[in-house]
């Protein structure tokens, strides 16, 4: 991995006294001296070469995959919950609410009951992967299933958060998109400029709009040259915002994108405009083919959706410039979708009787 560029800064990243990221980055929020800070020391996820799949691009291309499923609840929700929590704290909130696919819904559980308060979570009935939903229930968060969708379980909680004593903890709320917008320092920080282009699942399209927000920030501060391209990838299923209309019925087995109708719509479309970058659909096909090769070609293990940066990029590999630097997105833990990880494998397992020369012969002796 490339050392950081020194001369213009010296990176904060140091992982034998990592604070979490409102410490780490201080000047670039919006908190103060008397901001209840609830962090599980989020943030500080490793940008990890990938030559596998800079290879199948070639032309002197680097491709490194910002993982961030090695979060505190394995997704990079963490980072936008931090700063979340930690304001409705200080603005005495007496509890949280959020829509979720699941990780949201872990994360906000974490963090509420870290904080103190109690979290609500409104999930769409049987589309929630089972290791999602198993965090939300163990931190304690009251989970409600509503028959519909995503879009369906926003629309209920910003409804609630207007009419009740709820504070909502979406992308929506403006604190998210400023914790997250950490993940393109960390980058920065350990390239030692900005990439060419970054690869990027879109869903609710908050993580997209963010990276942009940080990525501007850290250009204006000088602590790099350039901008990259911002790359978005949504499942075909799924596409809104390459269709240009809502989606009424989205569906693809990346879970985490399911999405009809991004929040962040318009914020979005803005940042592709400026980085002059690109919305591009992947097929569930290749998404699992992503996932597939990420695991056995690189050995990290993601979410399916997380994938989708990777499926994305190497469907547009004939136009990434050479000698390019870029960075691929990863959201998600593949730990949170044990039963996509099962269906989808090529292996499976094998059961044989228990002595010495039939397993033997099972492993190919």
């Amino acid at each position: 991995m490339p050392s950081a560029n020194t001369s213009n800064h010296q990176p904060v990243n140091q992982a034998n006294n990592w604070q979490g990221l409102i410490e780490t980055y201080r000047p670039y929020l919006p908190v103060s001296a008397t901001t209840p800070v609830v962090t599980l020391l989020e943030g500080n996820t490793p940008l990890i070469p990938v030559p596998a799949i800079s290879e199948q691009i070639g032309r002197g291309v680097k491709v490194y995959a910002k993982y961030d499923g090695l979060n505190p609840t394995g997704s990079f929700k963490d980072r936008g919950m931090t700063m979340a929590i930690s304001k409705a704290k200080e603005a005495g909130a007496e509890a949280v609410v959020c829509a979720s696919t699941g990780n949201t819904s872990a994360a906000a559980a974490a963090y509420a009951r870290r904080a103190g308060m109690p979290a609500f979570v409104v999930i769409p009935d049987g589309y929630v992967a089972l290791g999602k939903l198993a965090q939300a229930l163990l931190y304690g968060a009251e989970v409600i299933a509503i028959e519909g969708n995503f879009d369906d379980a926003l629309d209920i909680v910003r409804s609630l958060a207007k009419n009740y004593p709820v504070t909502l903890v979406n992308s929506v709320n403006p604190y998210r998109l400023e914790g997250q917008k950490t993940a393109a320092f960390e980058i920065i920080d350990v390239l030692g400029n900005a990439p060419d282009w970054l690869c990027i699942p879109v869903g609710n399209a908050g993580n997209i709009t963010a990276y942009w927000m940080g990525f501007c920030e850290y250009h204006q501060a000088k602590k790099s040259d350039r901008l990259p391209k911002m790359m978005g990838f949504q499942a075909a299923g799924a596409s809104p915002l390459i269709s240009g209309k809502p989606v009424s019925q989205p569906d693809t087995i990346a879970t985490a994108i399911r999405i009809g109708n991004p929040a962040n719509w318009q914020k979005a479309i803005a940042v592709r405009d400026a980085s002059k970058g690109e919305f591009n659909a992947v097929t569930d096909d290749e998404i699992l083919d992503a996932y597939r090769l990420l695991a056995s070609a690189e050995g990290i293990f993601c979410e399916p959706a997380s994938a989708a940066s990777v499926a994305g990029l190497l469907k547009v590999k004939d136009r990434v410039p050479q000698n390019a630097t870029i960075v691929c997105v990863l959201t998600g833990n593949g730990l949170k979708d044990p039963t996509s990880a099962i269906e989808y494998s090529v292996n499976q397992v094998k059961t044989v009787k228990h002595d010495l020369e039939t397993v033997a012969k099972a492993m190919g002796f």
